[in-house]
């Protein structure tokens, strides 16, 4: 009988990343750390920081993705991932340089376009009020 392996598949948002029925571990970085994942540990959800995936399966040995954050949950064998972006084929090195790059610089963009929204919104709603009070 052969062992029990991990059925992962990661999504983004406008397709399936890697999808491998033969995985034997994985590590993943959540808010409060890496998380080490085996086939029979306890079904969860864990939010996942940009950072590096790193999955082993029997015929590809160790892979690493660099993975932008997203959403992980473990149901059974079955362990589905999805995040907004994904980076693989690199070494480790130039993974965690792209996580660096890529995504944690999109976060300082995202929250510059946010303030930038606010700002026209609160003018939006101010002048709104002085017209219908006017």
């Amino acid at each position: 009988m052969r062992p029990p392996f991990i059925n992962l598949k990661v999504l983004l948002p406008f397709r399936v990343f890697v999808e491998k029925e033969d995985v034997t571990r994985l590590v993943a970085e959540t808010p409060q750390g890496a998380f080490g994942f085996l086939p029979h540990r306890l079904d969860c959800v864990a939010p996942l920081s940009p950072g590096i995936l790193t999955y082993e399966t029997e015929t590809d040995g160790e892979v690493y993705l660099a993975v932008d954050e997203g959403v992980l949950v473990k149901t059974g064998l079955d362990v589905l991932i999805s995040v907004r972006n994904a980076i693989g084929g690199t070494e480790l090195g130039q993974l965690r340089e792209a996580v660096e790059q890529e995504f944690l610089n999109l976060d300082e963009r995202e929250q510059s376009v946010r303030s930038v929204l606010a700002k026209m919104e609160s003018g939006f709603i101010r002048r709104l009020i002085e017209f219908h009070h006017g």
